[in-house]
């Protein structure tokens, strides 16, 4: 049985924004990131934040995607951010370093700004 994720997209002065509330583990990660590798791919912007309020967890599956996508990012000099971590999710990006790579903001109006 697959574990409950929503991610909701949209688009704010030209930066891609992706919601997630619920879970992301072995059940969903697979379909969720393959629709998101889309997503920023046909996305012209190429400014992307990944706003994690709602989501209450995340495996390492999920983990080795987001740092992969931010690569793709670097890479192609676009820009990413995370914002809005529920503390647990926060401490998980903290222990495995993911939050000294991509930039972390408190709020995603922080992350709004600072892709402006």
């Amino acid at each position: 049985m697959e574990t409950l994720v929503e991610v909701n997209k949209k688009e704010q002065n030209g930066i891609i924004i992706f919601e997630f509330s619920g879970e992301l583990d072995e059940t969903n990660a697979d379909k969720t990131f393959t629709a998101i590798y889309e997503d920023i791919w046909g996305f012209a912007g190429k400014k992307i934040i990944f706003n994690l309020a709602n989501l209450k967890y995340l495996n390492s599956k999920s983990i080795g995607y987001i740092a992969d996508i931010y690569s793709n990012v670097e890479e192609n000099e676009w820009q990413m951010y995370i914002s809005d971590c529920d503390e647990w999710v926060k401490d998980v990006l903290e222990l495995v370093g993911i939050t000294t790579i991509i930039p972390t903001v408190d709020t995603v109006h922080q992350a709004v700004e600072a892709l402006s």
